[in-house]
């Protein structure tokens, strides 16, 4: 099969693909899938492989799976994805993406620039900081963004979650048989979570819930010692050995610019996946579709990656030799 050729200058000769994903959580990889099945010919670049799934406790209402671990859902993603000779830039994040007058994209990581017809923005979210002091210096001493990647570090002390939606109530449940105390921190006046993950909480003896509370400062020397607070314009200060932040996400969304986005930095898509940019399609957490949860972003990828099929199938787009030149 030959291979589609932009000349940039009499020497240099640069693939184009038919489609870039960008992004490898069940967004991407399920518009991996379809991509291959499909036969487009593409590339995924991401910076790591299962998303926001990988660091999900535990799923109980994904089909197929009465029960799954995060971890393990997002294993099985990557096998189903491997099954595929698709071309994977792995542990590479995207820095820009571009198209000029010819309708060609580019898209430029931290480490090489890349050409396609199409592009699916499947990036996701990424944590939320407090931005207060010390949770830079104790990041990763103490303080961290992820309960089931590093909960079993703080086997029996005292820890604190931050937050008091999903995320939180999934951290807690995470180390309600593996912290000794879990303080819940919660900035409202009650908990937004799930009615299922709130019974769980409620019953568990470990756990302590302080609402109205706002934290002030992260305290430690060489690790984590303890959280300042303010409750209600009260200070308080509490003694843990564990942070762990979940105060919600934020879309991964910043190198991308040429597509309109919300008030929460989300990219707008239609119901096609598309964005206002013709040629760039976006699924997942990273867009304005209303709810975030991993068998939605998989039936976005999808429908995203069949989306893209319609569109390179326009005179011009897509031909099944792949011999194209653009200058």
């Amino acid at each position: 099969m030959n291979l589609k050729l932009i000349i940039y200058n009499s020497a240099l000769l640069t693939m184009i693909y038919d489609l870039i994903i960008i992004g490898a959580g069940p967004a991407g990889i399920t518009a991996s899938v379809y991509a291959a099945r499909l036969g487009l010919k593409f590339l995924v670049i991401t910076k790591d492989i299962g998303g926001q799934a990988a660091a999900s406790g535990d799923v109980e209402n994904y089909t197929g799976y009465q029960f799954i671990t995060g971890p393990e859902l997002a294993a099985k993603f990557e096998e189903h994805l491997r099954k595929f000779s698709i071309e994977l830039r792995e542990n590479e994040a995207v820095i820009d993406i571009k198209k000029d007058d010819g309708g060609i994209i580019s898209v430029k990581s931290e480490k090489n620039n890349y050409f396609a017809r199409a592009a699916i923005v499947a990036s996701g979210k990424r944590s939320r900081m407090l931005n207060v002091p010390g949770e830079i210096e104790f990041k990763n001493r103490g303080l961290t963004y992820c309960a089931i990647c590093d909960g079993p570090l703080f086997k029996g002390k005292d820890v604190a979650v931050i937050g008091g939606g999903n995320s939180a109530l999934d951290a807690v449940l995470q180390l309600i048989r593996i912290a000794k105390r879990i303080y819940i921190v919660n900035i409202a006046s009650d908990f937004t979570a799930d009615k299922t993950m709130l019974e769980e909480v409620k019953i568990a003896k470990n756990v302590t819930a302080l609402h109205n509370a706002k934290v002030s400062a992260i305290i430690g020397d060489k690790f984590v010692k303890a959280i300042k607070l303010d409750i209600q314009g009260i200070d308080k200060e509490i003694s843990v050995e564990g942070v762990f932040v979940e105060i919600g996400l934020i879309p991964n969304s910043e190198f991308a610019p040429i597509v309109a986005r919300n008030k929460h930095n989300e990219i707008k898509i239609d119901s096609y996946n598309r964005s206002d940019a013709a040629g760039i399609f976006a699924a997942g957490d990273v867009t304005d579709v209303a709810e975030k949860q991993i068998i939605i972003a998989a039936g976005e990828g999808a429908k995203a990656a069949l989306s893209v099929f319609k569109y390179l199938a326009q005179p011009g787009k897509l031909t099944n030799s792949g011999a194209v030149r653009y200058s």
